[in-house]
């Protein structure tokens, strides 16, 4: 994270994250950085509203926080079995406030049983909180190992020479689907495969070692919408 030293901020109490998942890394970065707790949070066009979020003393970085009162969520499988806690699964909510697609195939996946299946992989844990994982399609099937992309992204932030970074999975006859990570690095740091060698070594230390990205692309730039929300979709079409 660039410096906040020139910055004026006295009168910044709070600041939120939306539009895109939360790393920890990065919310760590912040918080050395201002002194202010991120407030994280995850809400739906769908649903009008932030459902799950945490503030103040209830934040815990790297958890998206715990369900807002007047709604309900779940994490189910594919069957729309209710979870145990810890496992990982399809979250639904619901609540008083939501709408419904008009003759659209996606209501058919969207709701479901009076619930909104969002397309987020979450965990929740035996207090509570609510954990992503990634999104359904982010998810990257290697070898029959369930890698999340997030994770991956969030492991090759905390190297320091790392500025961006965006996984996504690549066919591959072998493994099914090889984890191939985008890498933008930071001003002055070298692209070489000694780096990619220590990104790779990185990521086995950081998380486990099946998760490691097999290939390392470096970039100038992550494919984004005018918003800041990151196109993971047009760097999975460069793979196929």
């Amino acid at each position: 994270m660039k410096s906040t030293d020139n910055l004026d901020l006295p009168s910044l109490r709070r600041c939120v994250s939306a539009g895109e998942h939360l790393p920890e890394s990065t919310w760590r970065s912040w918080f050395e950085a201002t002194g202010i707790k991120l407030i994280d949070g995850i809400g739906a066009t769908e649903m009008l509203h932030i459902f799950i979020s945490a503030s103040d003393e209830e934040i815990i970085p790297g958890m998206t926080g715990k369900v807002v009162p007047g709604y309900e969520a779940i994490i189910v499988n594919e069957d729309f079995a209710e979870l145990a806690s810890g496992e990982i699964g399809f979250l639904a909510v619901r609540g008083p406030t939501g709408v419904r697609y008009l003759n659209d195939v996606r209501q058919n996946v969207y709701a479901v049983n009076g619930w909104n299946v969002t397309g987020d992989l979450y965990l929740k844990d035996a207090n509570g909180y609510f954990k992503y994982q990634s999104r359904a399609d982010d998810m990257i099937i290697s070898s029959g190992y369930n890698i999340a992309a997030p994770e991956v992204e969030n492991a090759l932030l905390t190297h320091n020479s790392v500025a961006e970074v965006a996984v996504v999975g690549e066919p591959d006859e072998e493994r099914g689907m090889l984890v191939v990570a985008y890498v933008v690095v930071l001003g002055g740091v070298a692209e070489s495969p000694e780096l990619i060698k220590e990104l790779q070594d990185h990521v086995k230390q950081k998380i486990a070692p099946f998760k490691y990205p097999r290939k390392i692309v470096f970039v100038k730039a992550l494919p984004k919408t005018t918003t800041g929300k990151l196109q993971r979709f047009r760097l999975k079409a460069d793979n196929k």
